[in-house]
């Protein structure tokens, strides 16, 4: 069967489909949303993305060309103790080469880390952006916000906070505030997370370790014991928090992520955290990012996940909230 990509179609730059856990990624509920929606679903990796002259326009220069698989999914629902997949959950088609503006909207979901690989796809996702392709969220702001660092502009909204790569000031500011986190700025899903404190033995040789001999800077944080409680998960889309889902630590561990362990819980929104969105909003939506995930811990900001956020699994489950589906209305009603 030919499948012809159109103006009812959607492309999602994934890592490779078969890889993806359909009950718990964010990517997988958001096609299958897009598919309820009437949309013909498409999938690459960056691998797929070039970039050639177009036949017959060479005064258009090159343009951004796809290797992309039309993909139907099965549908799924839920029960107490989480999604249930069916077998198989996916089907592919045969692959085509395609003009990337045959897509008019392309998700950019390729999970971090934010490699050479990945920041060369944000370029030829570019190209296609010159011809009317809407990438989400938009190659430049991906390459521009670093998850950690982006944060920074609203530092007044989170605990205190110190990004270096010199290992005297690192101890000092841990020497201020007591218990603190170090947070790797490539880090996803708590991965090379920990927890120190001033005066701690071996604290120096840590942040030699963590900053590479103190060639990388790292961001240390004043340690919030509120986080026992939970790590929030907010996701917005065009700044608007849609839905949220708490992540309380397992017993020993003070890292809140589910990749780490953490439970997820429902919960609802504060004043406090309405604000902190309503804060960030104008800046989201100026930049291009449309779909975001903050984390907030006890009221206080801690991050903007910008690459490929995750939680809608848990909002849907926990919450009763189509988060999902409400995005993908979002977008087409743009």
């Amino acid at each position: 069967m030919s499948i012809t990509a159109g103006a009812a179609s959607q492309l999602f730059v994934i890592d490779p489909i078969a890889r993806l856990n359909p009950a718990k990624d964010s990517s997988v509920a958001l096609m299958q949303a897009a598919q309820r929606a009437g949309q013909q679903v498409w999938v690459c990796t960056l691998a797929d993305l070039s970039a050639a002259e177009s036949p017959g326009k060479p005064s258009d220069g090159h343009g951004a060309w796809v290797r992309a698989q039309p993909v139907s999914l099965a549908p799924m629902d839920h029960g107490p103790e989480g999604w249930r997949v069916p077998e198989p959950w996916f089907e592919l088609d045969e692959p085509q080469l395609l003009p990337l503006d045959a897509f008019p909207f392309v998700w950019m979901r390729k999970d971090p880390p934010v490699d050479e690989a990945y920041l060369y796809g944000t370029h030829l996702l570019g190209l296609g952006e010159r011809h009317g392709v809407r990438v989400l969220n938009r190659p430049a702001s991906l390459r521009a916000w670093n998850e950690k660092l982006g944060a920074l502009r609203w530092s007044h909204l989170m605990a205190p906070s110190l990004v270096s790569s010199q290992v005297e000031q690192l101890t000092v500011f841990a020497d201020q505030h007591g218990d603190v986190v170090l947070k790797p700025l490539g880090g996803r899903a708590g991965q090379g997370v920990v927890r120190s404190h001033g005066g701690a033995p071996g604290l120096r040789a840590l942040l030699e370790l963590v900053t590479d001999q103190q060639r990388l800077p790292v961001m240390a944080q004043a340690f919030l014991p509120a986080v026992s409680a939970g790590d929030k998960r907010i996701l917005l889309v065009e700044g608007d928090p849609l839905g949220a889902v708490n992540r309380r630590p397992m017993a020993g561990e003070f890292r809140s992520n589910l990749a780490v362990g953490g439970a997820p819980e429902a919960t609802e929104l504060t004043e406090t955290e309405r604000q902190i969105c309503a804060a960030l909003a104008p800046a989201l939506k100026a930049e291009g990012l449309f779909f975001v995930g903050i984390d907030v811990i006890d009221g206080r900001l801690s991050e903007i996940n910008v690459t490929s956020p995750t939680g809608v699994r848990e909002v849907e489950r926990l919450g009763g909230i189509p988060l999902a589906d409400q995005t993908i209305e979002r977008l087409l009603a743009t």
